[in-house]
């Protein structure tokens, strides 16, 4: 699959597919007995579902500085470049490393 949709069929079907295995895992959490106390778990997975694509824009199960960025000024929490890569590398660690 391409990760580098841009739009149209393709982003439509990479979301779509994304969407799926999303399901697929949250399936996995409402059956497990461990979670069978979790108030209202249906809906807060679907929420968490409907948030986590929102901002996983390239289907690379996680969120990029990009995706980073749009959740941010969203929220009204611009930030620049190098402030993200460095609240990025707070999180994951240094990823320059690895490219």
């Amino acid at each position: 699959m391409d990760h580098h949709a841009q739009g149209g069929k393709a982003y439509g079907l990479l979301k779509s597919q994304q969407e799926e295995r999303l399901l697929s895992i949250n399936e996995t959490y409402l059956s497990d007995p461990q979670h069978a106390e979790e108030e209202d778990l249906s809906s807060k997975l679907e929420m968490f579902k409907k948030k986590y694509m929102e901002f996983d824009l390239n289907d690379q199960g996680e969120i990029d500085l990009m995706g980073l960025k749009q959740m941010l000024e969203k929220l009204g929490l611009a930030k620049t470049h190098l402030e993200l890569k460095k609240m990025m590398s707070e999180v994951v660690g240094d990823t320059s490393k690895r490219r």
